[in-house]
């Protein structure tokens, strides 16, 4: 019976790799897009409003919730990672464990985050350039929002153990779950209840139920994943989680807090900047939403088959989700080039707000490729026991790149020239992280066949 095949057994060690990445990515864009798609349209309907102030302080709003997802992402990155490298090593009891016990720290983690950031938002949205109406909406929208990031962080949870035992189809039900509960709820709470832009909060805030109890339908009543955790299986799994989880949230932060740099830089130029940031920040997933998910979808692909010793596949699978890249970013390249003027239009953007955002999508595109490398490179980076790369490469490209770049482009050619900026430090931080990622692999190939295997070793002792 224990020897039978079952859903929660190692499922990327045979077959197609590329089919492997392609099923993953595909399956977890869906759910990732529904999430994506809804935040725009949530977007769309507060500028409906007819506020420009509005859609601003929703755009420094978002800014704050993307530093928590992105904390979250890094601590599911983790979850996932010591979940699948268990199943490929064949212990399954030590899967359910390790899933339990690092959810639970997950969520715990979550929680602590809300509560010391709630009174830091009149100094941070000051920092980041809010100010009059676009202040009080953005207040008012993250004190509602703030408090459920605990059950984003669950969901979140959920959904990275059913990646692991590579049930994409359930995994793509979490997020697909709450996406269509907030586009159904948007317009509701915005127009019907008359709420504005705290509608959409609320919105958010339900879905995030939702997108917590789909989860733990999949996770726990079907696959049984997760045990209860206890104190002892904490208390040991934590410095594990801390060694991908550590890293990976710095990684992961240096994204957020990139982009707060910037926007404080565009705030120079007016709520009129700041709403068009708000639009691409929004486009930005949507177009590219596929690289989000791809970058989730290696990672269990790449533990797998660590776990399993097969470095051949693993190679192969990081050399698939290029092409991936390619592929995906071509397609919605054109389409953003194709459909600029459709967006400016869909938006009510004018003046400055619409020359912001149809740049953006000009220049999105090759920005965007080396960006897709850069996803592909820290997904093997954090999940081949090298995080500490991944953190490098993605603090360098935001440090060394984004925000000196974007400084002098906002000084010598405004907005526009910010954008270009930014979009510049990606071509040579995604190649470096690509190329050393396929030689961490080489090298834990070259540590393996130092090591004796098991049954040779018991021969020779013998």
């Amino acid at each position: 019976m224990s020897g039978a095949p079952g859903p929660s057994q190692a499922v990327f060690v045979t077959g197609s790799t590329f089919r492997h990445v392609a099923v993953m990515t595909a399956t977890a864009s869906v759910g990732l897009m529904a999430i994506f798609v809804v935040d725009l349209l949530s977007l769309l309907y507060v500028s409906w409003l007819g506020r420009p102030e509005a859609t601003a302080g929703v755009g420094y709003a978002t800014i704050v919730l993307y530093l928590m997802v992105s904390i979250n992402v890094g601590l599911m990155i983790a979850v996932a990672a010591l979940t699948s490298r268990a199943l490929g090593a064949g212990d399954r009891e030590g899967a359910r464990r390790i899933a339990g016990s690092t959810m639970t720290l997950m969520a715990l983690v979550a929680l602590l985050l809300s509560v010391l950031a709630l009174p830091c938002l009149p100094w941070l949205l000051t920092r980041l350039g809010a100010h009059g109406e676009s202040y009080a909406v953005a207040q008012s929208f993250l004190w509602i929002v703030l408090p459920s990031n605990v059950l984003m962080a669950i969901g979140m949870g959920f959904s990275g153990t059913l990646r692991a035992v590579g049930d994409a189809r359930r995994a793509m039900f979490v997020t697909l779950g709450g996406g269509l509960a907030t586009a159904a709820l948007d317009p509701l709470f915005i127009f019907g209840l008359g709420l504005g832009p705290n509608g959409a909060a609320w919105a958010t805030v339900i879905s995030r139920v939702i997108f917590a109890a789909i989860g733990f339908h999949g996770a726990i009543k079907v696959h049984r994943i997760a045990a209860r955790p206890t104190r002892a299986a904490i208390t040991s799994d934590a410095p594990l989680m801390l060694a991908i989880a550590g890293p990976a949230i710095l990684t992961n932060l240096s994204a957020p807090i990139a982009n707060a740099v910037f926007a404080s830089v565009m705030a120079r130029f007016g709520d009129a900047a700041i709403a068009a940031m708000a639009i691409t920040d929004r486009l930005v997933p949507v177009a590219f939403g596929v690289l989000f998910a791809l970058s989730g979808a290696v990672g269990p692909i790449l533990g797998q088959n660590w776990g399993a010793g097969r470095y051949d596949r693993m190679r192969r699978a990081l050399s698939d989700s290029v092409i991936f890249v390619i592929g995906c970013v071509g397609i919605a390249w054109l389409g953003l080039v194709l459909l600029s003027g459709q967006i400016v239009a869909l938006f009510g953007a004018t003046g400055l707000t619409a020359e912001i955002v149809v740049f953006f999508c000009l220049i999105s595109g090759p920005m965007w490729f080396f960006v897709g490398l850069l996803f592909v490179a820290n997904a093997a980076f954090n999940n081949l026991g090298m995080p500490v790369f991944s953190t490098v490469f993605s603090w360098g490209r935001a440090t060394l790149g984004t925000m000196p770049l974007s400084w002098l482009g906002a000084n010598y050619a405004g907005p526009k020239g910010a954008l270009a900026g930014a979009a510049l430090d990606a071509v040579v931080f995604g190649i470096a992280a690509l190329v050393m990622a396929y030689r961490g692999i080489n090298r834990l190939e070259r540590g393996a066949a130092a090591q004796p295997a098991p049954a040779q070793a018991s021969t020779a002792s013998a």
